[in-house]
């Protein structure tokens, strides 16, 4: 690709990276606020348990619809993908609204399952859009920009949840006043998301005969064969899983953290996760400037030792004294996250890039169906597994730490092999 002609695609990118950018925000802040608005809830109801089958009831559908995601996405013009799953997140609205109105917890939980479901679809169909807007130079500052939006958009739903849940005035639509914000609230959002989709460009399908994968999740695990025998996309894949999984297993925790281990309210709560979310844009960004060149891979390990560490030192939290305690909270929970994010967005754009054009939806379908397996594994774990929700949370974040660490020295030898070199 010639100078002028790499400079012409980036021109046109641009003015099309909006809606795609905008129609993913909304999605993710629908998503997350009402999540965390089930997940406190629970909290509150003394049902914290039901946390991991939140997370469960969202992750599921990643596993079992991982193939028809990817064929939809590489079969058809990705433009039709994305605004079809934005018309099943106004449906699961409409569910979850009636849910939260009517205290049904396992109602709320459905409609969390059919936003996990809708983000299948979306996700394979607008992730590998990138790769085709830009060129392959500029995937990942596309990506750290993409992820900043993101970021912004879980961390105002989260923070907002929680607000939101506690705000006081009349009964509304039959229930508390908190209750029924929520309730419109996801409707309003599912509601502008479904618009601001139909600005997304339209390109050409890049797979129209790809045939439809019949046997379904089998298909997933022949295709994850096929991505781990390429030795570098394999490693990124797997780190992309690490990730992930460590990332829900924190906000499995968190809740608990700062409501029953150091006592804040709902309010103060969201901010923890909101702090996490901030790192996480913020190490993002970073990842845009260092993560360059074909030596990009070299990044991870600081971004790996520094995740692991800020866990670590939260462990030893409650020993310090009684006034640093929270600011601390707050701090190394931002730096997890910005540790995390320079480790993720390199990982994310290697696996947009590195598959051939007609795979690359499949490749991203497969990628969400692992690392949703692995998110799926930690929430049932830590539902079924009485020691891990009983654990003390500063506890289970220097676990994670201690994982953390292991994992990223793994990753490091696996860089030293030649064909990294």
């Amino acid at each position: 690709m010639t100078l002028d002609s790499e400079a012409q695609q980036l021109r046109q990118a641009r003015s099309r990276f909006a809606a795609m950018a905008s129609s993913y925000f909304m999605g993710t802040f629908n998503d997350n606020f009402y999540k965390q608005a089930v997940m406190l809830l629970a909290v509150t109801l003394g049902m914290k348990q039901f946390q991991g089958l939140v997370g469960a009831a969202f992750t599921i559908p990643f596993i079992l619809f991982a193939a028809p995601a990817g064929w939809f996405a590489d079969r058809f013009p990705k433009r039709r993908i994305v605004i079809g799953a934005k018309s099943l997140e106004l449906l699961a609205a409409f569910v979850g609204a009636y849910g939260i109105l009517a205290g049904h917890m396992w109602v709320m939980i459905g409609m969390v399952g059919l936003m996990g479901l809708q983000s299948t679809f979306f996700s394979p169909a607008l992730n590998g859009s990138i790769p085709e807007l830009y060129p392959p130079s500029h995937v990942t500052q596309a990506n750290a920009m993409l992820r900043m939006i993101v970021s912004v958009g879980i961390l105002v739903g989260i923070t907002l949840s929680g607000f939101v849940l506690g705000m006081k005035g009349s009964p509304l639509l039959g229930a508390s006043f908190g209750h029924g914000m929520v309730g419109l609230a996801v409707i309003l959002f599912a509601l502008i998301g479904l618009g601001v989709s139909l600005g997304i460009p339209s390109r050409p399908a890049a797979d129209p005969g790809r045939p439809f994968p019949w046997t379904g999740p089998l298909d997933t695990f022949r295709e994850l064969g096929a991505i781990w025998r390429d030795h570098q996309l394999g490693r990124v894949l797997l780190a992309d899983v690490f990730i992930w999984s460590a990332g829900v297993f924190q906000l499995l925790v968190i809740n608990t953290l700062g409501k029953e281990q150091f006592h804040l309210g709902d309010a103060r709560t969201s901010l923890l996760v909101a702090s996490q979310l901030l790192g996480l844009a913020f190490g993002g960004l970073l990842s845009a400037r260092f993560a360059r060149g074909g030596r990009w891979f070299r990044v991870l390990l600081p971004a790996g030792l520094v995740m692991g560490a800020a866990m670590l030192a939260l462990a030893l939290v409650p020993m310090m004294a009684q006034g640093i305690q929270i600011p601390a909270l707050y701090a190394l929970i931002a730096l997890a996250g910005a540790g995390g994010g320079l480790f993720m967005i390199p990982c994310e754009s290697f696996l947009q890039v590195r598959p051939a054009p007609e795979r690359k939806g499949a490749v991203w379908a497969s990628a969400n169906f692992a690392a949703f397996l692995g998110m799926s594994a930690v929430s049932l774990a830590y539902t079924l597994i009485p020691a891990l929700s009983a654990l003390l949370p500063t506890l289970a974040y220097g676990g994670l730490g201690v994982a953390s660490l292991g994992f990223t020295l793994w990753l490091a030898l696996e860089f030293r092999n030649k064909e990294w070199a």
